[in-house]
């Protein structure tokens, strides 16, 4: 017998989502809010109400008619196409698990390819703007201590901003080796160090009068014992950084997530090697840590002077390099 739409949504998000796979609640509202539409576009195109839609109807013509739905009618980016597409994915392949009679339609869904599009373009801040928004914050104001603690924290971790509101007083070790406990994607927890004057400023916060002091209690705090959200933690980076905003050749916004290319780009150019890289910012895959070697034009200069072979001349004179004078191939190296 053919289970009822309904169990096996359940069975998803109960028991595959949350148990078998782990996700963070954050993940598992991505794929409901992903599902959610699907759903509402099928019962439109069915002319049925959720409730009674079948697994039956659940085909690759509609699904290929909701990606389009996506990108015509609701004007969504092709990333997030590709990124509701690989969660219909997710859910298809469950399905074909449970319910092998649907399996053919199961694996043509599988086979929809996502669509090219160019890597999102990765800002960061340049050493410079981080002393300069560190010096600026305010040092007499009601949460000053808090707001200081949290950008030095953003730029000392590269923390995800979901990382930094779930971060608990028991986390953190701010004796001998300073280090703190993330708690990341997957269910993953990475240690990772912090400088002695993040340890400082953590330490400063936690004895303020009143903060809470369980291993329970949230570090960042909107008041006492509520922690910040997402949306606060934003709000505090966007009022002491937007005057940053203007502060590089491009157009930018200063966000939590900057201070993570931030402290990647930061790592990679003070020759720290990409696998700690990798493990600081808590990636799965190396290739996600590779992408910050494109885009500062420091590490492909300072690559170029490392392999340029060392030679003795007379009278310790060293006639310049001809390639130096190549104006097409310093253009193009810099295009690269």
């Amino acid at each position: 017998m053919i289970p009822r739409l309904g169990q096996i949504l359940r069975s998803f998000f109960e028991d595959h989502l949350k148990v078998q796979r782990g996700l963070r609640p954050t993940s598992i509202w991505s794929y409901r809010d992903v599902l959610r539409l699907f759903l509402r576009f099928l019962a439109r195109e069915v002319g049925q109400a959720i409730t009674k839609l079948s697994l039956q109807e659940l085909t690759l013509e509609r699904t290929l008619a909701f990606l389009r739905h996506l990108e015509e009618a609701r004007g969504n980016h092709i990333r997030t196409r590709n990124q509701r597409l690989a969660a219909l994915k997710t859910f298809f392949e469950y399905l074909g698990s449970r319910v092998p009679e649907l399996l053919d339609a199961c694996e043509r869904v599988a086979m929809i390819p996502v669509k090219r599009v160019p890597p999102p373009e990765t800002h960061f801040l340049e050493r410079e703007e981080v002393s300069c928004l560190l010096e600026r914050l305010p040092r007499k104001r009601r949460h000053s201590v808090r707001d200081r603690a949290l950008l030095l924290f953003l730029y000392n971790t590269g923390a995800r901003v979901q990382e930094v509101a779930d971060l608990r007083v028991g986390n953190l070790d701010l004796d001998g080796q300073p280090r703190v406990q993330l708690h990341g994607k997957g269910d993953k927890w990475r240690a990772c160090p912090l400088w002695a004057e993040t340890a400082r400023q953590l330490r400063l916060l936690l004895e303020k009068p009143g903060a809470p002091h369980g291993p329970d209690s949230p570090v960042f705090c909107s008041r006492p014992g509520v922690p910040l959200t997402r949306f606060g933690i934003y709000k505090i980076v966007r009022r002491h950084a937007v005057h940053l905003d203007k502060g590089g050749a491009r157009p930018r916004r200063v966000c939590p997530h900057m201070f993570r290319h931030t402290a990647a780009v930061h790592l990679l150019e003070s020759g720290v090697e990409v696998n700690v890289i990798r493990a600081w910012l808590g990636h799965v895959s190396l290739d996600t840590t590779n992408r910050y070697a494109e885009i500062t034009l420091r590490a492909k200069q300072a690559a170029v002077r490392a392999c340029e072979p060392l030679l003795e001349f007379p009278g310790g004179a060293r006639p310049r390099a001809v390639w130096k004078d190549d104006e097409s191939l310093m253009a193009w190296l810099n295009s690269l």
